[in-house]
């Protein structure tokens, strides 16, 4: 015996009611939907969170909140890791960071790196940015941050010449 066999328990099926088929049938003329109005009608219904002409809820509440377009956002890595997971003497890229795991995804505007941690090999890191925790504790350790050429608008942002020590 399959599914499509089995036979319905009585009771289960029942017709659905025939509306508009005249008074005897007890759903003649309006056939259930009462007396005029937009319910009434064929078509007659309205889109989600329509509240008869009156302002919706939605567009009532107060909107909080702001998308900055312009905003810059970096993926963020600490000195901690990079003791953990490189040897001495290695050079540190977008390429091995992705390598050894240390990139969960790169976002657009680059990788910066964070002083979080103690470092103790000598290592070559090529970064976006930098906060000047990081530079210092690489170079004290013995290596160098290489960065990019740094906009005047940036203050607190140490300089390539600054970072490699010059």
């Amino acid at each position: 015996m399959r599914l499509n066999q089995l036979p319905a328990v009585p009771g289960t099926h029942q017709q659905p009611k025939r509306k508009g088929r005249g008074y005897a049938t007890g759903n003649g003329k309006t056939a259930g939907r009462g007396v005029k109005g937009q319910k009434a009608r064929s078509g007659g219904y309205h889109k989600v969170g329509f509240e008869g002409g009156q302002m919706p809820l939605q567009r009532r509440l107060p909107k909080h909140g702001f998308k900055n377009h312009f905003r810059v956002s970096y993926q963020l890595v600490s000195v901690g890791d990079l003791e953990a997971k490189f040897d001495a003497g290695a050079e540190v890229t977008v390429a091995t960071l992705r390598e050894k795991r240390l990139l969960n995804r790169l976002r657009l505007d680059g990788i910066k790196l964070l002083g979080d941690g103690e470092l103790t090999k000598a290592l070559t890191v090529i970064v976006d940015r930098a906060s000047r925790s990081a530079v210092a504790k690489v170079e004290q350790a013995g290596g160098k941050v290489i960065l990019p050429a740094v906009p005047a608008d940036e203050p607190d942002q140490p300089t390539s010449a600054e970072a490699a020590g010059a």
